[in-house]
């Protein structure tokens, strides 16, 4: 059974995001990576100080084969765990072919997933900004409240603002819109087992739309499932209670893994 874990951030986040994560795993005895998006390998009050320059010409492409090339470097195919945009990155990494189960918490719309109306408002500041898709954009405290951590107290909203946000590449939300590297083959047999992660109250994916993609999965033989999480906004893996999405996550994958297991046994294949 795999024992190595990969864990993918989103936009306007760093590795610190998924932190507990992290140390949830290890405590079990996995082999974690946390690896940050290319030129977002530094610490929030850097990046949130001086953003790499061509950080806004970031492409969801250049994300996935960076997050490919080290997995390429692992002895083994690993458990991969993304949240929001790096959620979207979990099922194009799987539709490659990389990893031996994903799961996708809040995952960003792949191509032909409709946003919905909070979706939109909350990605709106992005198409208003000048020349959003070529720039590495800034969220404010204000709308952060909003659109992320919506179920959560203003101190928690600060305090969670100040610990994990920092500029994201704009260029990724006109890919998810406009269909522009950002699709995946939903018919692909041969991909590995995933678990799609909603929550109830997500502004800024809302379950409609990880509902779509798991619509959209059941042309395929593959196995996808979906969950969604009561009371939880778009910051679930952050917000209090986020143990039971870490172990909810755990527990999905380690039962696919045990099930794959018996079925491709020898004394399976026998009886």
């Amino acid at each position: 059974m795999t024992k190595t874990i990969v864990l993918i951030h989103g936009a306007w986040m760093t590795p610190a995001s998924l932190a507990n994560f992290h140390r949830y795993y290890e405590v079990r005895g996995y082999t974690v990576l946390s690896p940050a998006w290319p030129l977002m390998d530094r610490s929030v009050a850097e990046l949130r100080a001086s953003p790499h320059p061509q950080l806004g010409e970031l492409t969801l492409g250049k994300i996935v084969d960076h997050y490919a090339a080290i997995i390429q470097t692992l002895p083994e195919k690993p458990i991969l765990i993304g949240h929001s945009y790096g959620g979207l990155i979990v099922q194009m990494l799987l539709d490659r072919g990389y990893g031996v189960a994903g799961v996708s918490i809040a995952p960003a719309p792949a191509a032909g997933i409709v946003a919905g109306p909070k979706a939109l408002w909350s990605a709106l500041p992005v198409f208003l900004a000048w020349r959003g898709w070529s720039r590495a954009l800034r969220m404010t405290r204000k709308h952060f409240a909003w659109s992320m951590g919506n179920t959560q107290s203003a101190d928690a909203q600060q305090r969670a603002y100040e610990a994990y946000l920092v500029p994201a590449p704009g260029r990724i939300y006109y890919q998810s819109v406009l269909g522009v590297g950002s699709g995946i083959d939903w018919r692909k047999a041969d991909r590995a087992p995933l678990l799609l992660v909603a929550a109830e109250n997500d502004r800024t994916v809302e379950p409609s739309m990880v509902r779509q993609h798991y619509n959209r999965y059941q042309k395929s033989p593959a196995l996808t499932d979906i969950k969604t999480l009561m009371a939880r906004s778009h910051l679930l893996i952050t917000e209090p209670g986020w143990e039971e999405v870490a172990e909810l996550a755990l527990h999905w994958v380690t039962t696919v893994q045990s099930r794959i297991e018996r079925r491709d046994s020898p004394t399976a294949t026998a009886a």
